[in-house]
């Protein structure tokens, strides 16, 4: 199919982009599967779809159509009777009918006004009889629109997340750090003048591993982990008195506020770390976030 891809692919996403209207999706049987299927894509990625069932459409659904809507059929013959039976009201309303069909001389494809070929040499029925192949076939076509569209129409991840609010992807893409972040008292911080004795009794009151060390103004300038203590005392001698700026790590990562979840989530696996710090626009640490806080979200 990728091989006789043409400028008629191109011509039906330039149609779908310009559409004011609705990108309406139809077939019967085995390709209304994959119609709604297509259609559920399209929603969920900036478009704005429905599937209509050809043979309600007779009976009345034909209201939910518009003019300057693109309507879509599926069927491989393109001699299903229910579908054609609606072409010409579909005409008389006024939308393009881009049809999705592998016979390009039916009575589908001549009433269309663009033409994807999804024709097979068979199907993967031994029969050749159960749509199989030719439904994969459209899909894979119905797919390529969506994606190419969502990609003309810019659509970003968060606007992906304005659409899938529910589960584990919705709070990945709709949940910030200030959803998710311990703050206030729970929050572990210490100037840079203090001693490490003092540094360790803030890391383990609060219990993070990390403890954030921050400038007289307040900015952050850097953290010191359990793992940083390890290596201290591992060396011996009299450590107990040396000073949080000299046994800091500078330069820690940190996010904002407003930063999403799957962001935090992705610079804890990017860098192999587990704890974060949430600083604000002047760079005050006003939360942490520990990996443990995704995982207990489902991220």
């Amino acid at each position: 199919m990728a091989e006789r891809l043409d400028d008629t692919f191109a011509r039906a996403v330039t149609v779908m982009h310009a559409c004011n209207g609705k990108i309406i999706i139809s077939g019967m049987g085995k390709s209304g599967i994959i119609a709604q299927k297509i259609a559920a894509t399209m929603a969920s990625t900036g478009t704005t779809a429905l599937f209509l069932h050809p043979a309600d459409a007779a009976h009345g659904d034909l209201g939910i159509v518009s003019e300057g809507d693109v309507v879509i059929c599926l069927s491989k013959s393109g001699t299903t009777e229910e579908l054609n039976f609606i072409l010409p009201a579909l005409r008389r309303i006024g939308v393009t009918i881009i049809a999705l069909t592998g016979n390009p001389r039916s009575y589908l494809a001549q009433n269309a006004d663009i033409v994807l070929d999804t024709g097979i040499d068979q199907e993967a029925c031994p029969f050749d009889l159960a749509p199989t192949t030719s439904t994969t076939a459209m899909l894979a076509m119905g797919d390529a629109l969506a994606i190419t569209l969502m990609q003309a129409k810019r659509f970003t991840h968060r606007d992906f997340a304005l659409t899938h609010p529910k589960g584990a992807l919705g709070r990945r893409l709709t949940m910030k750090a200030s959803d998710i972040m311990a703050s206030g008292d729970a929050l572990p911080i210490v100037d840079d003048q203090a001693v490490l004795g003092e540094l360790i009794l803030e890391m383990t009151s609060k219990r993070y591993g990390v403890s954030a060390i921050v400038d007289r103004k307040g900015m952050l300038s850097g953290i010191f982990t359990d793992g940083d203590l390890r290596r201290i005392v591992q060396k011996g001698g009299n450590f107990l008195q040396l000073s949080a700026r000299s046994v800091m790590t500078e330069n820690p990562k940190s996010v904002t506020p407003d930063t999403l979840a799957k962001e935090c989530l992705d610079i804890l696996e990017t860098f192999r770390i587990t704890q974060l710090m949430v600083c604000d626009n002047d760079n005050r640490p006003v939360g942490i976030i520990h990996v443990h806080d995704l995982i207990t979200l489902g991220l």
